[in-house]
């Protein structure tokens, strides 16, 4: 799901900024963006993110801007030196003329950090946990906003997709002589002037009628669009739990389309049917992939 928080935090050192933003995923992927001084408070920062959010595609971005050097940080002078002999060759071999912007110099990241960097104990990690949570709770209530317009929407298609099976199996109804024609069709074309055993027959008959008729997959697609009803209304994690709902519902609407071909007019009718509730499918499923 998507959604965007920011949080400013004041530290001795400066202004501790950490941003989050996420997009749809099927599980969990962290990407992370620190100053190298906070390296070392990524695992735990890390930690602080996955107890609050489940599932998405998370970029989390901290900077840290200094107003004042520490006592312990000081000037890395050979990153420096290395930036303005780049600059002043760039310069003399592309006879470009200019001065070295040390302003500019100095946002390098490294230029200025503390020797050996900032270790967890200093205070820096805590105020970093305490800023991840923050952003992770205005995250949330961002994606919950969006998350109630999204269930909305499948509700809706929901009840869309229980409206078609009430559809289809009401033409079914009224399909049940053509597919029994259907099924003495093929019968006349097993015997093809022959005899047969009567089991033999009963046991043709007793699969062909099986493979004509769409009777328990529609039962079973209205079942399992109840089912995701419920799971929108009950909340919480439902995202993971729609998914194999979802696989089945699609592989009952296959088996319908693949039942309904040679019964003429009315086959042609739920065919469209079918094809529209494998729509309503798609398109739960692609939002789904929008909820945890």
């Amino acid at each position: 799901m998507t959604g965007f928080a920011r949080v400013r935090r004041a530290v001795p050192e400066g202004e501790l900024a950490l941003s989050i933003k996420s997009v749809n995923h099927r599980g969990l992927d962290l990407h992370f963006r620190l100053p190298p001084e906070l390296d070392a408070c990524e695992a735990a920062l890390r930690a602080a993110v996955k107890q609050g959010v489940a599932r998405g595609h998370l970029q989390i971005h901290v900077i840290l801007a200094r107003t004042a050097l520490a006592a312990s940080a000081a000037l890395n002078r050979p990153l420096l030196e290395a930036y303005l002999a780049a600059f002043r060759q760039a310069a003399a071999g592309y006879g470009i003329e200019g001065q070295p912007d040390l302003n500019a110099a100095l946002r390098i990241p490294g230029m200025l950090a503390a020797e050996g960097g900032l270790e967890p104990e200093s205070g820096m990690e805590t105020a970093l946990v305490e800023a991840a949570r923050e952003a992770v709770t205005a995250l949330n209530a961002f994606r919950e906003r969006e998350g109630e317009a999204i269930a909305r929407e499948l509700g809706e298609r929901c009840a869309s997709l229980i409206d078609l099976v009430a559809r289809m199996a009401a033409i079914r109804e009224t399909a049940v002589p053509a597919f029994q024609k259907r099924l003495r069709d093929r019968l006349a074309e097993l015997l093809n002037g022959a005899g047969l055993e009567p089991q033999r027959l009963a046991q043709e008959a007793a699969v062909l009628a099986d493979r004509s008729d769409i009777a328990e997959e529609l039962v079973r697609l209205e079942t399992h669009a109840g089912e995701l009803r419920q799971i929108l209304a009950g909340g919480g994690e439902v995202g993971k739990r729609m998914d194999f709902l979802l696989q089945e519902m699609n592989r009952e609407a296959n088996t319908v389309l693949s039942k309904t071909g040679g019964v003429g007019e009315l086959g042609l009718t739920i065919t469209e049917l079918a094809l529209a509730a494998k729509a309503e499918i798609d398109k739960i499923r692609e939002q789904s992939l929008n909820l945890e």
